[in-house]
């Protein structure tokens, strides 16, 4: 059988009132907050214990998702420095469509967001870019350009 559609893309936070307030300003809706806890989110994390708060922001369109997680139980765990260069195995990042780049990182920068690079320009097609935003998270954005 074949998926059905990507329901979302999680990432686990620190600060979820900070990463909710950069997602809002890039364009994205809160869905909704909640607690997750218990048996099923114990199977489903493989971890003992979990008590989560989480997050579910969806794009304008409503074709895709993000779900921010803060591990209250047990506590998150770093992987390392937040800072890491875009070509550390297992980066990951989340790309974004956007009418007007420069005007994207401009708010973007309002809450702590920091080019990785600088803005780029593929052919006739697109501008791009990443951003680091809270927690480290690198968020790629492209405005086509025909």
């Amino acid at each position: 059988m074949a998926i059905q559609r990507m329901d979302s893309v999680g990432i686990v936070v620190e600060d979820m009132d900070a990463a909710i307030a950069f997602f809002v300003e890039l364009g994205m809706e809160l869905e909704g907050r909640a607690e997750v806890e218990g048996r099923f989110a114990d199977q489903c994390t493989g971890l003992d214990g979990v008590r989560c708060d989480i997050a579910m922001l969806h794009t304008p369109d409503g074709h895709s998702r993000l779900e921010l997680a803060k591990y209250r139980s047990p506590a998150a765990i770093s992987a390392g420095p937040r800072n890491q260069p875009h070509n550390v195995v297992g980066t990951h990042r989340v790309m974004f469509a956007v009418d007007d780049i420069e005007d994207t990182v401009a708010r973007l920068g309002t809450h702590g967001a920091e080019l990785v690079g600088e803005l780029a320009r593929y052919e006739d097609s697109y501008r791009l870019c990443y951003v680091r935003g809270p927690e480290g998270i690198i968020v790629g954005l492209a405005e086509q350009l025909s």
